[in-house]
């Protein structure tokens, strides 16, 4: 059997201490991670077997301190402007990890992030920005490799960019093709999609809407025109993969309303995005506004997204950019407000742009989630729409064996697993109580074992329980409690 022991180091609650009701056992906790110009990673070209290996610790350092701040899953940006970051028959590799369009680092960059995320408990998505394929400067760089080069019936110039034409229908066969390859090829948790809107009222798609418009208003017709892509995609995925969620990331404020009567830019009457639609045909799982305002063009639309969220997962896009000097000159409290807002007004988590600010610690940022809103782990919402089968069987009891400072946890998987992930809880206390974030020790686990330091200077009793979660996040019930008394003495 395969093992990879997880080093987990954490500080135990005293037993006398009151445990804090505000902390969600379920929350999604995630974080866009930038491929476009090396935003967030990679920070520089591998061009040797050196620099490969210093490109990919690059990433992992910086999963190591996501892991260290429990978050719980990475959008990956996948497809940047009509380029990729694995090996497609389709779409030109990535210049950004060579130097080079169309030349690999010697390795694939999308495999590795999602190999990585999953080793530490975190879920990964692979984000694509869907309609934009690149300036003229980048399409001349790509060359005949581009696809205005090789599809230019279905591409539109705007200003000095140029985009797929979402009017064509053959735009959404394309767009399909790569997610296909994606959701085929690779252990992928999820497909989001970026710039899945119009650059704005003006664009010149005249040809194509006498051509599709059937006599619909042209916003009706671009509105549709996404609506459609977004099932079709649904379809795409679910048939291959049904656990494999599909979601987007539109523009922040949705629509113009009595209580937002100024609002400017926002997703249904400016960009063309319907996801209140998205929503009621089920094409989507997931929705992260990209939120990245303050005051009453953030608070009065946190209330609209929820509303159109029914039972399917509704994640604000926070502006972590927004700290940087050059970006805003934000304060933290202007975004740990805006966590706890969202928490106590019925999302289900927040994900942060970009990554890079987090584990820089941009104005204290990594330090406030680490050590205060995400000072415990937390389960991913289970997907309760996506299936409706038994929840899984739960794993035997947990055995215990201590090895210096450090205590190894192992259990037998489930008789009926099914590439199961677990949760492991426990207690200092003399009861153990499941349904708190609290009791959460590490969740996500991929593996039947993990390994943790205890403070040598403490004698203590623990009680250890774990649970077995589907890809539907559907949790088991937890196995027979194990308990095991910590001693520098024999007693």
């Amino acid at each position: 059997m395969r093992k990879i022991i997880g080093l987990l180091s954490f500080l135990l609650i005293a037993a006398t201490a009151a445990f804090c009701d505000d902390y969600p056992k379920h929350e999604i906790r995630a974080v866009w991670l930038t491929t476009i110009y090396g935003l967030d990673w990679p920070q520089r070209y591998a061009i040797d077997d050196n620099s490969r290996k210093i490109q990919q610790q690059e990433l992992r350092t910086m999963l190591d301190k996501l892991q260290d701040a429990h978050f719980n899953t990475v959008f990956v940006q996948t497809r940047l402007r009509g380029d990729v970051i694995y090996n497609s028959d389709i779409e030109p590799f990535a210049k950004v990890f060579t130097g080079k369009y169309g030349a690999m680092p010697g390795y694939d960059p999308l495999a590795f992030v999602i190999e990585e995320c999953h080793k530490r408990g975190m879920e990964c998505h692979a984000f694509f920005v869907t309609f934009p394929v690149g300036t003229t400067k980048i399409v001349d760089e790509q060359g005949e490799y581009s696809v205005v080069k090789r599809n230019p019936q279905l591409c539109l110039k705007y200003k000095d960019e140029w985009y797929l034409d979402p009017g064509i229908p053959e735009t959404a066969d394309y767009i399909l093709s790569l997610v296909k390859e994606v959701v085929s090829r690779y252990d992928i948790d999820g497909i989001q999609f970026d710039y899945v809107r119009y650059p704005g009222r003006i664009f010149p798609d005249d040809e194509s809407y006498a051509k599709y418009g059937n006599g619909a208003s042209r916003e009706e017709w671009r509105r549709e025109n996404i609506n459609r892509l977004m099932s079709a995609v649904n379809n795409c995925v679910k048939e291959s993969k049904p656990y494999v969620q599909v979601s987007s990331s539109p523009v922040g404020k949705y629509r113009k309303s009595p209580d937002t009567p100024n609002a400017s830019w926002t997703a249904y009457d400016d960009v063309y995005q319907d996801p209140k639609a998205w929503f009621e045909s089920g094409a989507q799982d997931m929705v992260v506004p990209m939120m990245y305002y303050r005051a009453n063009d953030f608070y009065p639309f946190v209330e609209s997204w929820v509303k159109q969220a029914k039972t399917r997962n509704i994640v604000a896009g926070l502006g972590a950019y927004r700290l940087n000097s050059k970006e805003g000159d934000w304060k933290l409290e202007d975004i740990t407000e805006q966590i706890d807002y969202v928490r106590n007004h019925g999302m289900n988590g927040c994900a942060f742009f970009r990554a890079r600010f987090v584990v820089d610690n941009e104005k204290g940022i990594f330090t406030a989630l680490k050590n205060n809103s995400f000072r415990y782990p937390a389960q991913l919402p289970p997907l309760t729409w996506m299936k409706d089968e038994k929840q899984p069987d739960a794993p035997n009891e947990i055995r215990v064996a201590r090895n210096g400072r450090s205590l190894r946890l192992s259990w037998d998987k489930p008789a009926d697993n099914k590439d199961y992930t677990y949760t492991v809880y426990y207690s200092v206390k003399d009861s153990l109580d499941t349904s708190k974030a609290q009791s959460i020790l590490a969740t996500g686990l991929r593996n039947n074992e993990l390994t943790f330091l205890v403070d040598g200077n403490s004698e203590r009793g623990y009680l250890f329980a774990v649970t077995a979660s589907d890809r539907y996040r559907s949790e088991s019930l937890h196995s027979y409690e194990t308990f095991y008394y910590y001693s520098d003495y024999e007693k």
